[in-house]
């Protein structure tokens, strides 16, 4: 499916202004920008060095939000990503200490490699917005979202995302390697073109400002019901072992509502859930032992489904 040109005029500047440092991703840039505004977390599952975290660093230098970096080996704690309390040596009184989960971007790099405790640290955050300290809990800045990495060809010295965890993440997308052409604009291009340099295009309180947006586009019952059947489907698949939960239904719906706004629309069409379902649902599912050996991956099992589901006429 071709994808529509972004028709929002302040989300295009975004897209614009990241393309001046990222090259050649543009379904990426505008995915990342649909989960922001869907008020989700995403996952970027790709090689080392094809720009995930530049990618994620300029999408919140475009939007003026505060970026943390959390590079997650297995000795890192869940103080370290909450904060802690500690005594003051001068005041002798007792002071919370941030952790990096205090920003509106937090990437969590390689999340795979922090020990399952670690893990488990973010689940509280990324599902209320908030963190428990010492019995004390503390609201997080306004949009925040978790963007993390993993290796897929590594397993040495990794730890297996639980399930539970994976279904917090709103989307799963790929970078992948760019195209020549682009590849050949990476080697030319201007040196000083880093993500520091990068202006902010809008505020976080217009960001706030489109997600409240978000919630006044249409989506009419004949998609609503597309939706479900997509879900249905999965449950009773022979090729999948778990199906889609729930939760599954409604972040496509999300999804679906915060990329129509993103292509100037008020209204979702078939076409939008047709193209994120990949995104959004690959993740949640489990194939069977038959789907294993037939399909191989989530997403072509996925696809397949989605093939043999009328689309409704919106």
């Amino acid at each position: 499916m071709e994808r529509p040109e972004i028709k929002n005029e302040k989300l295009s500047q975004v897209v614009a202004n990241i393309e001046k440092v990222i090259v050649g991703k543009r379904e990426a840039i505008e995915l990342m920008l649909t989960a922001v505004l869907a008020g989700g977390h995403i996952l970027i599952e790709d090689v080392p060095g094809v720009g995930k975290t530049q990618l994620v660093a300029c999408v919140s230098h475009s939007l003026n939000g505060k970026f943390n970096r959390l590079q997650l080996t297995p000795d890192v704690m869940p103080s370290d990503i909450t904060g802690f309390s500690m005594i003051n040596p001068l005041t002798k009184e007792t002071e919370f200490r941030q952790g990096a989960a205090f920003c509106n971007f937090l990437l969590a790099d390689e999340i795979n490699r922090s020990s399952p405790k670690t893990q488990s640290a973010l689940l509280e955050i990324m599902e209320e917005g908030q963190l428990s300290v010492d019995g004390i809990t503390y609201k997080l800045p306004k949009p925040f979202m978790v963007l993390a990495t993993q290796n897929p060809v590594e397993t040495y010295g990794t730890y297996h995302l639980p399930e539970a965890q994976m279904d917090r993440f709103l989307m799963k997308i790929s970078m992948g390697y760019p195209e020549k052409s682009d590849e050949l604009r990476i080697l030319r291009r201007d040196a000083d073109a880093v993500p520091a340099n990068l202006d902010a295009v809008i505020s976080t309180d217009e960001v706030e400002n489109l997600k409240k947006e978000v919630l006044q586009v249409t989506c009419s019952p004949r998609i609503e019901e597309y939706i479900v059947n997509i879900a249905e489907a999965s449950r009773n698949s022979e090729y999948i072992r778990l199906g889609i939960s729930p939760r599954g239904s409604l972040a496509l719906h999300k999804c679906a509502r915060a990329y129509a706004l993103l292509c100037g629309r008020d209204f979702v069409l078939p076409d939008d859930v047709k193209y994120l379902a990949p995104f959004v649902l690959s993740h949640r599912i489990i194939l069977s032992p038959k789907g294993k050996s037939v399909m191989g991956t989530c997403e072509k099992a996925l696809q397949e489904i989605i093939h043999t589901i009328d689309v409704p006429i919106a």
